[in-house]
């Protein structure tokens, strides 16, 4: 291994932060002070999971501990990559700037998990790239020995990379099937959670990784399990956590909320930016608007029940295709509550939801099998995955408490969802 190489991913290293998932993590004092900033900062008062600690009250955890790990991870496998062989591809401010990338890839990571995510704003790795590019975090980066451009490149794919061959090998590192980003959040979410399905073997999984300048990393054959553990466990943390049923109400009634406020002009983009947990609820005080009060029954653990749910089928539902705002759908399932019971719901009393397309990544070359992933042994065929994903996206009919579910006849519902 170079000299550079060795002395950027072993020297200086002096100080130590305690995480519950992987003991010591151990920062440059320059990394260290990346930490200590304002944009930093405001990350620890963002709950990692946002909502789901009214299902799981252990949950928790900040994107700023999340962060750290994500920078643990990245440097472990920066190393064992460097020793492989990709140290003959690899610089030394290249290394840095891909473990500031690490630690600050959240830096614009948006308040309450994903309920500001389809709304039209700046995706929050945009906002990234933006926070990195501005000071001080511009100065404390360079301080690193980093590049902050290539940096914020490295978060923000939509920057010019000119055909960077390194900066294109970092961004598959940090965003693929077995990214560090994926490794910790779904150990991390799982412990605080207490759940037992994210656990994944880092170690192992790091062992059967092999270097490529084009493809981030390969595989050999008896990293194919790694791969198999990262799809079931994502799968089951979707399941049972990140889309459980009171999580995607929260969701909806926020989003809800926000789209209301949006519309009518009572919120501005641009407030939206740089918030943190109890920022995001501040909004929504002392302005007035009809539907901002589904915000405050949030704050207070007030959720919607599930009056019905279905799996989401494309051909079935066109109209729900591809849309974040079904108010129109909403307020026909309204009407019709209001001829059933005699009750006319106030608006956002009946929300619809649907979670976004999310994609389960396979796309790993298994280097001893001359072959991908999906082309390989493997039981998670590319239609085992589709089904997963498919699986997964569930319509629900969330609706205000003072009506009972039978309020919402589930041949009716789905007939206007069909409209």
């Amino acid at each position: 291994m170079q000299k550079d190489i060795r002395q950027v991913l072993n020297e200086g290293y002096s100080e130590a932060i305690r995480d519950v998932l992987w003991g010591h993590i151990y920062l440059t004092p320059e990394m260290q002070a990346l930490t200590k900033s304002k944009a930093f900062m405001r990350l620890t008062r963002i709950m990692q999971l946002g909502p789901a600690l009214y299902t799981y009250p252990g949950a928790t955890h900040t994107r700023a501990a999340h962060s750290v790990g994500v920078y643990h991870l990245s440097r472990r496998l920066i190393q064992d990559l460097c020793a492989k062989g990709a140290d003959a591809w690899v610089s030394a401010p290249g290394i840095c700037s891909f473990l500031c990338a690490a630690l600050l890839h959240d830096l614009g990571h948006f308040p309450y998990t994903h309920s500001l995510k389809e709304l039209p704003l700046k995706s929050h790795e945009e906002l990234t790239g933006e926070l990195i590019l501005a000071e001080p975090v511009k100065s404390l980066v360079a301080r690193t020995g980093a590049d902050p451009y290539f940096t914020a490149a490295i978060v923000d794919t939509k920057l010019p990379c000119s055909g960077e061959t390194e900066l294109l090998f970092y961004r598959k590192l940090l965003s693929g099937v077995l990214d560090p980003d994926k490794l910790d959040y779904l150990n991390r979410d799982a412990r605080y959670c207490g759940v037992p399905y994210g656990a994944q073997d880092v170690d192992f999984t790091y062992s059967r990784l092999y270097p490529h300048k084009e493809r981030g990393v390969d595989i050999d054959t008896r990293g194919i399990t790694s791969i198999e553990s990262i799809l079931f466990a994502k799968y089951l943390m979707y399941r049972s956590v990140y889309w459980h049923r009171s999580v995607r109400a929260a969701t909806a009634m926020v989003k809800k909320a926000l789209q209301g406020g949006l519309a009518g002009g009572v919120l501005k983009k641009e407030e939206l930016y740089g918030l943190d947990d109890q920022g995001l609820f501040e909004v929504f005080s002392g302005r007035s608007h009809p539907l901002f009060y589904l915000a405050e029954a949030v704050r207070d653990g007030q959720l919607y029940g599930t009056a019905m749910e279905v799996p989401y089928d494309e051909k079935k539902y066109p109209k729900l295709a591809g849309g974040t705002d079904f108010s129109s759908q909403e307020q026909d399932l309204a009407d019709a509550v209001s001829k059933i019971t005699g009750k006319k719901p106030k608006p956002g009393e009946i929300l619809i939801d649907l979670p976004e397309s999310i994609s389960f990544e396979t796309g790993l070359y298994v280097n001893d099998g001359n072959c991908t992933f999906s082309e390989s042994s493997s039981a998670f065929t590319t239609e085992t995955v589709e089904a997963f994903v498919k699986s997964l996206r569930i319509i629900r009919i969330f609706i205000h408490p003072r009506y009972d579910f039978s309020d919402m006849p589930v041949s009716l519902a789905e007939e206007i969802l069909q409209r």
